[in-house]
């Protein structure tokens, strides 16, 4: 019943920079490892970001050095930095809380923000 709701999608230049928003409504959330992922038209969705509940963050190789994943804890928030953006981000990004417990894997995905990036 986690509900995560993105924000802050839209349309930049190529080059330009874009901040992308995470909120999640569990008052669990610093137990929860965060995630983007991103889909674009005709492509299977691809990891884009993770940061852990202990703040390990990990990138897809395409946004190594362009993006910055970061999440507050205290306001149940994760957001995406996206610095350079080039054509090839336009895609729908995807929030994502994943937890793991002694009895099941539970994982939870937002409704999707759109960026798209022109030339």
């Amino acid at each position: 019943q986690v509900q995560l709701v993105e924000s802050g999608g839209g349309l930049v230049q190529a080059g330009a920079s874009l901040r992308i928003s995470c909120a999640a409504s569990t008052p669990f959330f610093s137990l929860y490892d965060m995630g983007w992922y991103r889909q674009a038209p005709g492509k299977q969705r691809e990891l884009v970001a993770t940061i852990s509940s202990g703040n390990t963050t990990n990138y897809g190789d395409s946004v190594k050095g362009r993006f910055t994943i970061s999440r507050d804890n205290a306001k149940n928030t994760v957001d995406l930095q996206m610095n350079s953006l080039k054509l090839e981000d336009t895609a729908v990004y995807y929030c994502n809380a994943d937890r793991w417990t002694f009895v099941k894997h539970d994982t939870h995905w937002g409704q999707g923000t759109q960026v798209t990036v022109s030339s």
